[in-house]
């Protein structure tokens, strides 16, 4: 007992040392008593693993868990890899626990070619709703189905302001104001997070056109930088705590963003703070050096600049090993900070997460975010007692709906509420609910069908296919056979035996027999590059690395004539899809008849229009495509009670506008399109959304409308309006816009 003595002292009580015995003794014998489940597990896990002790602040668990880590660990985390369901994709580190990156787009719900997910509305129509708490919840929805799919990086959101409303992507970001679009953001992201799922808010900075997005040098002055363009960034980082940020393609004063100091390093850690990782765009990595340096932390996809690049860099000196260590800190922390070390996901890329509450919130989303633009003489809300008949006119109300945009942000839906199915639902059995397509589809024409295509063999239908391992079209085909369309999307997997998944070419030849004589239009839609030739004449012309784009072309054919037709097709990555379509002469004639015959027979008359919007590409004009401003007049002039309803990815001109009594703007409303709209129509939900950016009355009213602004010229993008973007030129050049923000 001698060390009770100092212990305890020599005046202690016997009662007292009795005590002491027995504590000691009950201390000692904890061990062999049966342990709390799980108890001993965790001890020892935060034993042998530190960094895995709750307790402990997020970038004291990184610090912990990077002591342990090689330069070949730390290097691997700093860049994509092959392999894996996703978009983007970093292996788990079995040794120390690290949990693999599963990196998913998602600005509108799961994408990137998933099934089993929900389809929300376009961001832009949960902007228009102007509700931060709808946001969140959307954000929430998003994040859970991310988790759900195994992902836990989602690629959202999108908060590049709206500068020239041509951009391919204005559907997917939330408008053309600062705060507005910075106030949704946060909400946005906070849902997502609270998944523990890492929000990547997108793209830093200036990416505000798709025409040379990866050379374009945005110039742009500091103080319209900050108070336009980063405005939104800055609020996701103080305000919401976003974990990640991806870098954008583009230049901005003529340095990549991805390796822009001021931007990295100066802004977005100094300035805000920021304690989260930086990737770069798909591709969007230029350098090792100069990249690392300035402060991106992770390549996306690939390794070609962070991967044995990066590693020869740090052994012969030209980066530290502390510039690694920050780099590799900040993704850890993040993942620690948003739980994914914590709450690691247990869900399958195959697995179905959509549910019935994520179809209501995309239902109530796509209404709150309709706009009632025009209501002469009280036309809405229908009232199905005082009408009996109903024409729905146009692609977009059944046979072509416009539910979502197209891109990176595209998600596949598990079904489309078509607006005809959802007007002849709400409408009732006592209203006659009747439809016309009026004019062929705006985007994709029909496919050419087998019958008037020949094989350079002469016999037989369809056209010669033959395909290559390269992008060139050169040497000899891996394979050869007649299809008897050119209709496909392969969805990034291979086209055929002894053809890879990506990097690969295809060209169809044979004959076009016309049926009728007159002018044909020709549609080619592609994901990457496609030409058309007719007569070794070049047509069309679609020939660049892209997201799905429609080109079209007229061409005069005379019927019963052969004519030569070549298609030619190359894939570089990613998604992979081709079509050729045609419209016959005569055939617009005879659709929109019946548009207008319907429609003079009718109590209301109701036309669905659409633009088509995808990343790669911007829109041609404002001008609504193909021949739907026409379809308008005709029908306008036929039945003086007509609504037009949009369904477009921005602002749009309207020569019509004049001549139609209401008119609704519904964005791209997700898989409840029909739904939604009809309860607008008939008046059972309020169409309370604002609009979150100015709609023109003409292209010369735009912002940045001069060829030196937008596209640029030789790559140099001239922000010249400064800060006097949206509503705020309108108004500091006293301009009337035709709707305004």
């Amino acid at each position: 007992m001698r060390y009770l003595g100092p212990l305890c002292g020599a005046k202690t009580a016997p009662r007292t040392l009795l005590i002491l015995l027995l504590t000691l003794l009950l201390l000692g014998l904890g061990s062999l008593s049966p342990a709390v489940p799980g108890a001993q597990a965790r001890t020892t896990a935060a034993t042998a693993r530190p960094w895995m002790n709750r307790s402990l602040s997020p970038d004291r668990r990184a610090d912990l868990l990077l002591a342990q880590m090689t330069l070949d660990e730390k290097l691997a985390l700093l860049h994509g890899w092959s392999g894996g369901s996703y978009v983007g994709y970093i292996p788990a580190n079995t040794r120390l626990g690290i949990p693999a990156l599963g990196l998913e787009d998602g600005p509108a719900g799961v994408a990137d070619g998933m099934t089993g997910v929900t389809a929300f509305p376009a961001p832009e129509a949960l902007a228009a709703s102007w509700d931060t708490s709808l946001m969140r919840q959307y954000g929430q929805a998003l994040g859970s189905e991310e988790w759900g799919k195994g992902a836990n990086v989602a690629l959202a959101p999108t908060v590049n302001i709206l500068r020239n409303p041509q951009w391919g992507r204005s559907f997917e970001t939330l408008g053309e104001d600062p705060y507005l679009t910075a106030m949704l953001a946060s909400a946005d992201i906070e849902g997502i997070q609270s998944q523990h799922v890492i929000a990547t808010v997108k793209h830093y900075a200036a990416n505000n056109q798709e025409y040379h997005r990866t050379t374009v040098s945005a110039n742009v002055d500091e103080r319209t930088l900050h108070e336009i363009y980063l405005t939104a960034f800055e609020y996701a980082v103080k305000e919401a705590g976003v974990g990640a940020v991806m870098c954008s393609y583009n230049k901005v004063n003529n340095v990549y963003a991805c390796e822009n100091p001021y931007l990295l390093a100066t802004t977005l850690k100094g300035t805000f703070g920021f304690p989260g990782f930086v990737m770069s765009d798909w591709g969007a990595t230029h350098s090792t050096v100069p990249a690392i340096t300035a402060g991106l932390d992770m390549e996306m996809p690939d390794s070609t600049y962070f991967g044995n690049a990066l590693k020869q860099a740090v052994l012969n000196g030209q980066v530290s090993m502390a510039t690694i260590d920050e780099a590799v800190h900040r993704i850890l922390r993040t993942m620690f900070a948003i739980g994914l070390f914590d709450y690691p996901t247990t869900g399958s890329p195959k697995a179905t997460v959509t549910n019935a509450q994520h179809a209501q919130l995309a239902r109530q989303a796509a209404e709150a975010g309709t706009v009632l633009l025009k209501n002469d003489g009280q036309l809405l809300p229908l009232d199905p007692s005082k009408i009996h008949s109903i024409a729905v006119i146009g692609p977009a109300a059944s046979v072509a709906p416009q539910a979502t945009g197209g891109g990176s942000a595209h998600v596949i839906p598990p079904y489309v509420v078509t607006p005809l199915q959802g007007i002849t639902q709400r409408a009732g059995s006592g209203v006659t609910v009747r439809y016309a397509q009026g004019i062929t589809t705006t985007g994709t024409l029909p496919p050419i069908e087998a019958q008037y295509l020949t094989p350079p063999s002469g016999s037989g239908q369809g056209l010669l296919g033959e395909y290559f391992t390269n992008m060139t079209l050169s040497g000899s085909p891996v394979l050869t056979r007649v299809d008897s369309q050119i209709n496909f999307d392969w969805n990034g997997q291979s086209p055929g035996p002894g053809v890879p998944a990506t990097q690969w070419s295809a060209r169809w030849t044979g004959t076009l027999t016309p049926p009728v004589s007159g002018t044909y239009t020709f549609s080619l839609t592609s994901d990457d590059g496609s030409r058309l030739y007719i007569n070794n004449q070049l047509l069309i012309d679609n020939w660049r690395d892209q997201a799905t784009t429609t080109e079209t072309a007229t061409i005069q054919l005379t019927a019963g004539q052969p004519y030569a037709i070549r298609v030619e097709y190359y894939q570089n990555g990613g998604a992979s899809n081709v079509a050729l379509g045609w419209s016959i002469p005569g055939q617009e004639n005879a659709l929109l008849s019946q548009a207008v015959e319907l429609a003079r027979s009718s109590d209301v008359a109701i036309v669905f229009v659409n633009d088509v919007e995808s990343e790669g590409s911007d829109r041609s004009s404002l001008e609504l495509p193909g021949a739907q401003d026409q379809l308008i007049e005709a029908v306008a002039q036929a039945n003086p009670r007509t609504i037009v309803v949009l369904n477009t990815g921005g602002p749009v001109l309207m020569p019509w506008v004049d001549q139609v009594p209401a008119l609704l703007e519904a964005w791209y409303p997700g898989q409840e399109d029909g739904n939604a709209i009809a309860a607008v129509l008939f008046g059972d939900v309020n169409p309370s959304g604002k609009l979150p950016m100015t709609f023109p009355r003409s292209a010369s009213d735009l912002p940045a409308s001069t060829p030196a602004q937008y596209p640029g010229i030789n790559d140099q993008a001239d922000y010249s309006e400064g800060v006097f973007v949206g509503y705020r030129y309108y108004d500091e050049r006293g301009i009337t816009p035709l709707f305004p923000f």
